[in-house]
């Protein structure tokens, strides 16, 4: 199912509903912008919750450009800690809810 080639038919999208891709993408650049939150930080937030959702795609282009940012493989890897605990996290609340 993965296949980065894949993603040149996100300009079928845009052709397709391109306000609705055009606001997506204005979105899309905002927020990875540096702001309060560094882009850095940013990026590893991307990296956490693309690992959390299992997206293969988000996870290649985040940690790309996460590493541009200058991510380290430290971070990288507390990031992928902090994405597993949340998971495993979701999967134990959830649990109470079998009682």
């Amino acid at each position: 199912m993965h296949d980065m080639g894949k993603l040149k038919n996100l300009k079928k999208l845009d052709a397709g509903a391109p306000d609705a891709m055009k606001a997506f993408w204005e979105f899309d650049k905002a927020v990875f912008k540096e702001g309060e939150i560094s882009a850095l930080n940013k990026q590893l937030m991307a990296v956490a919750v693309a690992l959390t959702t299992q997206c293969a795609y988000c996870i290649e282009i985040h940690t790309k450009q996460a590493r541009e940012a200058g991510a380290t493989d430290a971070q990288l890897a507390e990031a992928t800690t902090v994405a597993a605990a949340i998971r495993a996290g979701g999967a134990m609340t959830h649990g109470t809810h079998l009682f």
